[in-house]
């Protein structure tokens, strides 16, 4: 019997290793089986499942894009009352009213229903109920006339707000929802619901003309010069967009054509003191747009 040998010569760190490496992790190919028994069918499986998992996600994103209206729909029927198709369109004679609210509250009003629409107005909607016992218990109303039929069902907000998170009643100011003030519902002022003045379904102030007299000018004293105007011996006329409401104070100001020079800010800093013998439509006191122009001259 032989007894083995073993065959210490040493092997030079420069001779050619001609022995080929063990393929270690295996490949869609077939190789690499020797250490880690995998089938090739795992691969086809993996991937069909990450295709159809891709097809599914293009299908609901292409569904959701095609049904869109359809989804905003539900979604507004589903507590959240839409007052838009009921708000009429702008006109240059016989638009007006709307109102608004809020406690100025850092949040936006909170969507929901509008609540009970009457002549008159006893206590403003809320949505968050600071006063847990008031003295007096009287359903909260808007002043809408009672011939225009909305829905007034679900919870009490601001049906058009941009936001459904928590509860709040906007940013607005003297009760009510919104973002306006005046005790109603919406970015308007006055007790009624919209971005109109005064009560009523809201779309703008009144404008001169068809029954409504223009604001008269009572007390309109004049501008300040900039110093950088005076220094160039500027002049030229400033316009701004007004809107006079019933109390006969400018409201909701802006530059319709601008001067420069820092005359536009000296321009509405002076209007802003003016004081106006409202606007008149049967009798009664309303809010219009207007455009005042204002001097600048170096006499």
């Amino acid at each position: 019997m032989s007894t083995p040998t073993v065959d210490n010569t040493p092997v030079s760190p420069d001779a050619p290793n001609n022995a080929k490496p063990e393929t270690i992790l295996p490949t869609l190919f077939g190789e690499g089986y020797g250490t880690y028994q995998v089938k090739k069918g795992s691969f086809v499986v993996s991937f069909l499942i990450n295709t159809l998992g891709t097809a599914i996600l293009v299908y609901i994103g292409s569904y959701v894009a095609a049904k869109a209206p359809e989804l905003k729909k539900v979604i507004a029927n589903s507590g959240i009352v839409d007052i838009s198709p009921y708000i009429p369109e702008a006109s240059k004679t016989q638009m007006g009213g709307g109102g608004g609210g809020g406690d100025r509250d850092k949040l936006q009003a909170s969507k929901g229903a509008l609540p009970k629409l009457d002549k008159e107005q006893i206590t403003p909607p809320v949505v968050v109920v600071r006063n847990d016992n008031p003295k007096l218990v009287v359903p909260p109303s808007v002043v809408v006339a009672p011939d225009i039929k909305l829905p007034t069902v679900g919870p009490l907000g601001d049906p058009m707000a941009g936001v459904t998170g928590p509860a709040s009643n906007g940013t607005g100011s003297g009760g009510g929802i919104g973002s306006g003030s005046g005790g109603g519902v919406g970015s308007g002022r006055g007790p009624g619901v919209g971005p109109g003045w005064g009560g009523g379904i809201g779309g703008g102030a009144y404008r001169v003309g068809g029954g409504v007299s223009a604001p008269r000018g009572l007390y309109t004293p004049d501008p300040e010069y900039s110093e950088e105007a005076r220094k160039a011996k500027y002049q030229g006329v400033v316009v701004l967009w007004v809107v006079v409401g019933p109390d006969g104070r400018p409201h909701d100001m802006r530059v319709q054509r601008s001067l420069g020079m820092g005359l536009d800010e000296k321009a509405m800093e002076a209007v802003r003191q003016w004081k106006f013998e409202p606007a008149r439509k049967d009798g009664q006191p309303v809010a219009v747009q207007i455009n005042v122009e204002v001097n600048f001259r170096l006499y």
